[in-house]
């Protein structure tokens, strides 16, 4: 830097650290928001002088602060890049004329404002880089909030794709649930649910995955989302002197009903529904009480037909969804060895690019 931008800089470096012990004392009183907020104003503070100076005086920045402030994290250069970005990712609004119809709402980029201040530095920083789109960040916000999610489960909806499988389940839910709570009903189904927490091998049945989910019941329970209490696997029940099991029965706090989950390691096929269908009216004879709203079935198939679905649902009046799974599966030793290595496929690549030449 010259000597006029050196001038400049210590004079501006004093505001920020003016900026800094002011925020110290309000942060004994409301640590998160008001660092947040801090990252915020710092974040435009760089910018603006980033444009004038150019990027290298945020090193000199970065060294500067850590001197004046040597028990205060958060001064690294990293931390200062992520500041200026914090501003930038809160401060740019959708556009009108921009390729993503959705985008077009100016609206959204208020509602980001109003709601990232909320969350803690390491959950905005993940945001950062790895949510581009506005929408996909108020959901993934409002979500955090609404589910305490720590930074590692907002890791995995946002790797998962949560914002494109929430509410996407085949329901008949609009005809056979009353408003709101029909709309509650749907948000709560996911299409496709992802099981990345369980591996089995390709000869694996039905009753080996619920197992499985059992097993991992707290990553199970955080899968289909909040709301859910486990009430018992296999869950017996006797119908006109004939035993029948429960998949998976649990009851939804939020929708005060009873939830059947039955699991077909198969594709969907409709006489699924008409089965879920019987078990549902047994619970509510059953199990339901008075104050239990009609009791909810699940069905999770491996794969199925979106039309098949809704037209096996469209005359059932018991409320149901439809969604498929995923899981990890194991691939077998024997056929490990039939598969080729890395290395033979980097020599196959070499060979073929010799010929072609």
């Amino acid at each position: 830097m010259n000597r006029k931008i050196d001038k400049q800089y210590i004079d501006w470096l004093k505001e920020v650290k003016n900026k800094i012990r002011t925020t110290q004392i309000k942060a004994a009183l409301s640590v998160n928001s008001v660092l947040i907020q801090f990252y915020y104003e710092l974040g435009k503070m760089i910018g603006e002088k980033q444009t004038e100076w150019g990027t290298n005086f945020l090193e000199t920045l970065s060294k500067d602060l850590q001197k004046e402030f040597p028990d205060m994290k958060g001064f690294s250069l990293t931390n200062l890049k992520y500041c200026k970005l914090f501003y930038q990712y809160v401060t740019i609004r959708p556009q009108v004329g921009d390729e993503t119809a959705e985008m077009k709402s100016p609206q959204i980029g208020d509602e980001i404002f109003s709601l990232i201040f909320q969350l803690p530095w390491g959950h905005i920083k993940l945001l950062i880089d790895k949510v581009k789109d506005p929408f996909k960040t108020v959901f993934y916000i409002q979500q955090t909030i609404e589910n305490n999610w720590s930074r590692d489960v907002l890791a995995l909806q946002i790797k998962t794709d949560l914002y494109k499988r929430q509410g996407k389940a085949i329901t008949n839910f609009k005809t056979t649930i009353p408003e709101p709570l029909s709309e509650l009903a749907q948000q709560t189904l996911k299409d496709p649910y992802v099981f990345d927490f369980i591996t089995m091998t390709s000869a694996y049945k039905e009753k080996d995955i619920e197992q499985q989910l059992v097993s991992h019941i707290t990553h199970f329970l955080l899968e289909l989302g909040k709301g859910f209490s486990f009430v018992g696997q296999q869950y017996p029940l006797e119908i006109g002197g004939q035993d029948y099991y429960l998949d998976l029965l649990f009851y939804h706090i939020k929708l005060k009903c009873f939830v059947v989950i039955e699991l077909k390691n198969t594709r969907f096929i409709p006489e699924y529904a008409g089965k879920l269908n019987f078990y549902l009216s047994a619970v509510d004879t059953l199990l339901k009480q008075d104050d239990d709203k009609p009791t909810i079935g699940i069905l999770l198939c491996r794969d199925k037909n979106n039309i098949e679905a809704e037209f096996a649902l469209r005359d059932i009046h018991k409320p149901m969804g439809v969604s498929e799974f995923e899981i990890t599966e194991i691939i077998p030793e024997d056929l490990k060895s039939s598969l080729p290595t890395i290395e033979e496929i980097e020599r196959e690549f070499k060979i073929n690019k010799n010929f072609s030449k």
